[in-house]
């Protein structure tokens, strides 16, 4: 198991994250449960928080990437750490602002922002708009104009930095949906054209090489290849960028293949970052730029765990055995997606010693709907309540009511104590929104 303090096992032999008892919190709430443990939370915002304010004098800003778990209770915890957020819709920017996040500290992502969002986030107030096309270049500046104010923004660019990490989330190559490519000429004209709005102020530029990366030296090559950027328009356009962001993706654990990184080590990952940065800028005789980081899944992934009850078990002799849960991959589609990996505990006899080998297989109508494949567990019986580690990122966010399911809720534990910070659904959420036309009513009389 992970050697971070948010999860342990306590005397009784049960998981426990955040103080509370894994297999009690499936009592009081329910399964399928998202399940976040808070101290984690601002622990992680802290140590990137930290490592801006001592190695690089405060000139920076770290943005928690919310489409990783997005709700009013974690943009409030990001308020009171003093960070701010990216967005990357328009739903995501309504959430913040309705917990009250200031607006002035979000930053708004996407590579197609509707117009009806960007109208939304210039009449908001948000800091920084992350221009991704040419049209959205036009839009912004023609809503600007209207609103009578010079919108902030920076440019989303690829630096060429591919980093070793799934071809699924590789977001940096030329061949991307994403941002303007160094290489062929395009992250230099968006610049040209950015300067030549009259209603933008043009800040600086953003890239995100892709996630779960564990190579430090994939961000010191990016950052550096950034800060060359930056000089090479200093030279040619007498242009030297502001704001350098240098966007999100830090790895973390999901199980044994992965390394078990410490606080320390996320601090290390900024060391190196910021040693490119501060190197570059004595070389080529620039300010050292405005740095802001977009941490998501290290933030909040390790956090969260999700707990289902076991329910039918199938042994097929030869071939697999399959242990169904109450859940499946409306709460957990990453495995259908990306055959993601992850740890599986008997949260009620968490030390016992893993005996046979077990996929774990949802309740959807769906030959695929599988969370895990052949992974170490005891014996397991129906009622059992198993715990999935690391589900904090893009779990609930990628949820959906598949099969007409219910979203699971989601229970924040801080000291041993938990709460709602997502309300359970129920059947009336699921027709909410249904309508019969009249004519179907009429011709069914």
């Amino acid at each position: 198991m992970n050697t971070r303090d948010t999860l342990k096992i306590n005397a009784a032999g049960r998981l426990q994250i955040g103080g509370a008892d894994a297999v009690e919190l499936a009592k009081k709430f329910g399964t399928p449960l998202y399940v976040f443990d808070e101290k984690h939370i601002r622990d992680m915002m802290r140590v990137y928080r930290n490592a801006i304010s001592r190695l690089y004098g405060g000139n920076g800003l770290v943005l928690y990437a919310s489409k990783a778990f997005s709700c009013k209770a974690v943009y409030a915890i990001a308020k009171s750490e003093n960070i701010g957020v990216d967005v990357v819709s328009g739903g995501e920017l309504y959430t913040a602002l309705q917990a009250g996040f200031p607006a002035d500290k979000i930053y708004m992502h996407g590579n197609n922002k509707l117009e009806y969002e960007l109208e939304f986030a210039v009449k908001s107030g948000v800091g920084v708009i992350v221009v991704d096309s040419f049209r959205e270049a036009e839009i912004l500046d023609n809503l600007a104009a209207a609103a009578g104010i010079k919108q902030r923004v920076i440019a989303r660019i690829n630096p060429g930095v591919e980093a070793h990490t799934h071809a699924y989330v590789q977001t940096a190559r030329t061949d991307s949906k994403f941002g303007f490519s160094i290489a062929d000429g395009s992250a230099e004209e968006i610049t040209r054209h950015l300067l030549g709005l009259k209603n933008l102020d043009f800040k600086g530029y953003h890239c995100h090489i892709g996630s779960q990366i564990f190579e430090k030296q994939s961000f010191v090559i990016a950052a550096g290849k950034l800060m060359d950027f930056i000089c090479e328009i200093k030279q040619k356009l007498g242009y030297e960028a502001e704001i350098l962001n240098l966007g999100g993706g830090f790895g973390v654990w999901y199980n044994d293949e992965d390394p078990k990184l410490q606080l320390e080590d996320y601090y290390g990952y900024m060391q190196c970052v910021i040693d490119e940065i501060k190197d570059k800028a004595e070389k080529y005789a620039l300010k050292q730029p405005f740095l802001v980081i977009e941490p998501g899944r290290s933030i909040v992934g390790e956090a969260g765990i999700t707990l289902y009850t076991v329910g039918a078990i199938k042994d097929i002799p030869g071939v697999r055995k399959y242990v169904a849960i109450d859940g499946g991959m409306f709460e957990n589609p990453r495995y259908a997606l990306y055959q993601s990996k992850y740890t599986v505990i008997v949260a009620d006899r968490a030390d016992a010693e893993c005996t046979q080998k077990v996929s774990i297989a949802g309740k959807c109508c769906e030959s695929g709907d599988l969370i895990a494949v052949d992974v170490p567990l005891p014996e397991v019986n129906s009622g059992d309540i198993l715990a999935v580690l690391t589900t904090g990122a893009y779990n609930y966010s990628m949820a959906s009511n598949y099969n007409r399911n219910f979203i699971p809720p989601a229970v924040l534990v801080n000291e041993g104590k938990a709460e709602y910070i997502i309300k359970p659904q129920n059947y009336e959420d699921l027709t909410r929104n249904d309508v019969i036309p009249d004519r179907l009513v009429k011709n069914d009389r």
